[in-house]
């Protein structure tokens, strides 16, 4: 009897020390588009958390162009991974991922932006976990709408800066969630003015809202929107810049980013009124998740899965991290 519980335990220890050993064996790669952006340095932290958790390994590549995406997924392959997570650079690029990916025998998820195909159509058949942007959109736009009847502002009265970045698909879907809102509570469509951003950064954004507010100087009340935070911060420091007090602007960005909290921690109130948060955990934590349990377990991942966001303002913002898992 003592033999055979021995050899049951010694069984039982094999087992368990070859999960370890398999786990430990398990590269993926994670590849974004702007590594310097904290929204991806927040996912690669989940992945982390994930890698560390189950006790495999995350190789983080930042790839800001078609070539160096290229070059990483071929890098991947060579370093033995099994798979990889995505945000690239340009959803265009689909296809050509698709086959690198399988030329290298990579599984593939992407993650934030979705791969198209050359006609532009969502390529379904790889997973993907992105973010209903244009509920997100109208969650921006409602808190405009709330704040403008809240201060009182006559519509008519108000103008709205389009911080624009049209060539990414997300981004269209964002602005033209908040404008369908906008114009739903009777905010006239010819008071939208666009201000196309050349990057998806606060600078760019600074630059294209600055030409619209010179414009339009004798438009008094203000708001913004854009694709992220740094596209409403980039409306807010020019509304600063042309002297227009910070009462008479309503920007609600999207993201949560670290350079949205430091806003709200500043002394006195800006125009950069609220953020509606986007979880980088599960986007980060959970693809990392899921796409272990695919080479590990053979489970893979639903097809789509859309994530939400939550409005956070000055005086909510700690609470409404601390619900979303990111404190």
């Amino acid at each position: 009897m003592r033999l055979f519980k021995a050899a049951i335990l010694a069984g039982t220890f094999a087992i368990l020390a070859a999960g370890s050993a398999f786990s430990a064996d398990v590269k993926i790669g994670f590849i974004v588009k702007q590594p310097e952006e904290p929204w991806f340095q927040d996912e690669w932290k989940f992945a982390g958390q994930a890698a560390k958790e189950k006790g495999f390994t995350v190789v983080k590549i930042g790839a800001e162009d078609g070539e160096k995406v290229q070059s990483a997924i071929d890098n991947l392959g060579a370093q033995g991974a099994q798979g990889f997570i995505i945000c690239t650079p340009d959803v265009k690029l689909g296809p050509g991922i698709v086959a690198k990916a399988e030329a290298n025998q990579l599984k593939l998820m992407t993650v934030d932006d979705r791969l198209v195909s050359a006609d532009g159509k969502p390529l379904e058949d790889v997973p993907h976990m992105g973010i209903s942007a244009t509920k997100i959109g109208e969650t921006v736009g409602q808190a405009i709408v709330d704040e403008i009847k809240k201060r009182g502002w006559d519509m008519k009265n108000v103008g709205a800066v389009r911080v624009s970045y049209d060539q990414l698909p997300t981004a269209v879907d964002r602005v033209e969630g908040a404008i369908s809102v906008l114009k739903s509570a009777g905010f006239p469509a010819e008071n939208i003015y666009d201000a196309p951003q050349a990057k998806t950064d606060t600078e760019a954004a600074l630059n294209a809202a600055t030409t619209v507010l010179n414009k339009h100087a004798d438009v008094k009340y203000w708001v913004a929107f854009g694709l992220n935070d740094e596209a409403v911060l980039g409306a807010v420091r020019a509304s600063e810049s042309v002297g227009i007090p910070a009462a008479n602007v309503i920007g609600v960005g999207i993201g949560g980013a670290e350079s949205a909290i430091n806003e709200f921690k500043k002394p006195a109130a800006t125009g950069f009124f609220g953020t509606v948060i986007i979880s980088p955990k599960r986007h980060g934590y959970e693809t990392a998740l899921n796409m272990y349990d695919w080479i590990a377990n053979d489970k893979e991942p639903e097809k789509l899965t859309l994530t939400s966001g939550s409005l956070a303002l000055r005086d909510d913002y700690e609470k409404v991290r601390k619900d979303l898992g990111i404190e």
